[in-house]
């Protein structure tokens, strides 16, 4: 049974700074690439970033203007999203998901597993 389980986010500041994980299990994760996602009730889910198997390529939405970072760890099965100087723009539900069809893996139709979500909320 594949399974995406984030973590991390919360309340935070502006100008502040979160770590997110998501662990994966039931399928192959070093044949996966990778992607957190984020969406607003009413908007469409747009693509924060995304990330290669063997982390050498990696992609940034515009919005991002180097905040964020994404990295993974193949050995633990897990994917992270470190977000720095937050905005309250950023508030959002962030989704992890996870597709083996190729790169670029940037849009929402490109991946085929998904998490729940975590809530990221940037309020003074």
């Amino acid at each position: 049974q594949v399974q995406l389980v984030e973590s991390g986010g919360g309340l935070v500041l502006p100008g502040g700074s979160l770590r997110l994980s998501c662990v994966a299990s039931g399928f192959t994760f070093t044949n996966s690439y990778m992607g957190w996602f984020r969406q607003n009730p009413g908007r469409q889910r747009e693509c924060v970033a995304a990330i290669s198997r063997g982390s050498g390529l990696t992609y940034y939405g515009d919005f991002v203007n180097g905040r964020f970072t994404i990295s993974r760890d193949n050995a633990q099965n897990t994917v992270y999203l470190q977000m720095n100087s937050l905005k309250l723009e950023d508030t959002a539900v962030y989704y992890c998901a996870a597709t083996s069809r190729g790169w670029p893996a940037i849009t929402p139709a490109d991946y085929n597993y998904w998490g729940q979500g975590t809530q990221v909320t940037v309020s003074s």
